[in-house]
């Protein structure tokens, strides 16, 4: 049986795909992920992946381009040949045209997670429960279709990873990371660079992490406390610098899940644009900073509706590290393990108030 499964947004959204696609694998002879170019990276690191076709989706990248007949049939023809089609969505998406476009490509069998009647387009219209973590409502769509979780439901990548030890010098240090791909969910980077300090001043080595476009401000957030890695790793060395952190301090953002992937624990400073019932970095112990009821709550907003970003820029260095503390002394050993062989170079195994904003959580 060949089976494709779809999640055509971006790093985090594929990262947490992850669980429905290893109960896929489980009892399919072939599982083929179409993605977008936006999470085309952490596709390649996900395990049960068997191919990868890429294609950004007009109706899903934040950054569409124009609808064009013969990319559409282009794409058409390469969906050609699939037993049955899982179509992996979030809340604010519709599985609804690329079901269409698997109809016109012959496939017998679709599913996927619609509020919109979807006619004959769908097989399968999975209705989840309501503020459900997203890779269990993902997965919940898998079992639906017949593809029993075979595993604890965790975000995994696969190994080995490479070894990072010369670029972060040695084990025993934490990760700050203050990008997001969404300006709304970014902690302000003068906060990031307090915490820094903060933290290095406590006895803390820590790491700053970042993309390529990201290089000035990590070079911010580091200062003359912090070692810059911005611009300097793949996303599988990303992994493996996540993986020999004690613990991460992020946005909601695709490396706090790719922390959530590797066992690492997440102080998650988490701006209430989307809910963190669903969105929170799963399954790893989390301390989620940040004012849940903020007036920017639920809007999905790309730029802060609010002047000031009241509802992180509240958050102090100080919080953060309280709670860093809190989280690393709940890591699991077995990950330390792991992650010392890779800093060694070696590769194996992988609130309303102050007070309620400080939430530990271990899912």
């Amino acid at each position: 049986m060949r089976v494709l499964v779809s999640r055509q947004d971006g790093l985090g959204g594929v990262l947490l795909a992850g669980p429905a696609l290893r109960a896929v694998a489980a009892r399919a002879d072939e599982v083929v992920l179409l993605c977008g170019p936006r999470g085309r990276a952490a596709a390649d690191l996900l395990p049960g992946v068997d191919r990868v076709i890429e294609w950004r989706a007009p109706w899903i990248d934040p950054a569409p381009v124009p609808v064009r007949r013969g990319e559409i049939d282009g794409l058409t023809r390469r969906l050609r040949g699939f037993d049955r089609a899982l179509i992996l969505t979030s809340s604010q998406q519709s599985p609804l045209p690329l079901a269409l476009l698997l109809r016109l490509a012959g496939t017998p069998w679709i599913g996927g997670i619609s509020e919109d009647c979807p006619g004959s387009l769908l097989d399968l219209r999975h209705r989840p429960g309501e503020d459900m973590p997203e890779p269990l409502r993902m997965l919940a769509l898998a079992e639906d279709a017949g593809f029993p979780s075979p595993d604890d439901a965790r975000l995994r990548i696969r190994d080995p990873l490479p070894g990072t030890g010369h670029l972060t010098g040695g084990p025993g240090y934490v990760v700050v990371h203050p990008g997001a791909s969404v300006p709304a969910r970014a902690w302000p980077p003068g906060h990031c660079a307090d915490a820094v300090r903060l933290l290095r001043a406590a006895g803390h080595r820590v790491v700053v992490t970042g993309g390529g476009d990201e290089k000035d401000l990590t070079a911010l957030v580091a200062g003359e406390d912090g070692v810059d890695l911005g611009g300097r790793t793949t996303l599988a060395e990303l992994a493996s610098v996540l993986a020999g952190a004690r613990a991460v301090v992020a946005g909601n953002t695709g490396p706090a899940h790719l922390a959530a992937a590797v066992g690492t624990p997440v102080v998650s400073l988490f701006a209430p644009t989307v809910p963190a019932a669903r969105w929170a970095p799963f399954g790893v112990p989390m301390a989620l900073l940040g004012d849940q009821q903020a007036p920017c709550k639920d809007t999905r907003a790309r730029e802060c509706p609010v002047d000031g970003h009241p509802c992180l820029s509240s958050v102090g260095a100080d919080e953060v590290a309280a709670a860093l503390e809190i989280v690393m002394t709940r890591e699991a050993a077995p990950k330390r393990k792991a992650a010392t062989a890779r800093e060694a170079g070696t590769t194996g195994k992988a609130g309303t108030t102050r007070e309620a904003a400080l939430q530990e959580v271990t899912r």
